[in-house]
C-alpha cells in the first residue's frame, strides 16, 4: 500500500477505520466498560488506553506498512498517529465508561426519580 498520509490516517482510510476505530474501539469500549463496572479512576482508563493505543499502532505497523516508535528517524511521525488513535481511543472509551455508569447509576438510585404521590 502506498502512504496517503492523511491528518487521521497514515496509510489508508479503510485501515484507519478497521484497526483503529472497530478493532482499537471495541477493546477501547471495553475498557470504559470495565473502568466503570469495578468503580475505578480516569486515571486507571487513561494507562490502559495507552497500552492499548501502543498495540493499536503495532497492528498498524505490522499488518498496513504503517511507522512504530523505532527507528528514530520515524518517531515523531509515529508519535502523532499515536496521539490520533489515543484521542479516538479515549472517546470510545469515555462513551463506554459514561453509558455503563448512566445504567449502573439508574439502577443503583433509581428511587431518587421516582416522584411520591
Amino acid at each position: 500500500m502506498t502512504p496517503e498520509m492523511g491528518l487521521l490516517w497514515e496509510v489508508a482510510i479503510a485501515e484507519f477505520l478497521f484497526v483503529t476505530v472497530i478493532l482499537g474501539g471495541g477493546g477501547a469500549w471495553m475498557i470504559g466498560r470495565s473502568t466503570a463496572l469495578t468503580w475505578s479512576g480516569w486515571g486507571l482508563l487513561a494507562f490502559y488506553l495507552l497500552l492499548l493505543t501502543i498495540a493499536v499502532r503495532f497492528i498498524h505497523f505490522s499488518l498496513f506498512n504503517g511507522t512504530f516508535f523505532l527507528p528514530l528517524s520515524h518517531f515523531g511521525t509515529g508519535l502523532y498517529y499515536a496521539v490520533v488513535d489515543y484521542v479516538v481511543l479515549a472517546a470510545i472509551a469515555a462513551a463506554g465508561r459514561i453509558f455503563v455508569r448512566n445504567r449502573q447509576m439508574a439502577r443503583q438510585y433509581g428511587f431518587l426519580d421516582r416522584v411520591s404521590s
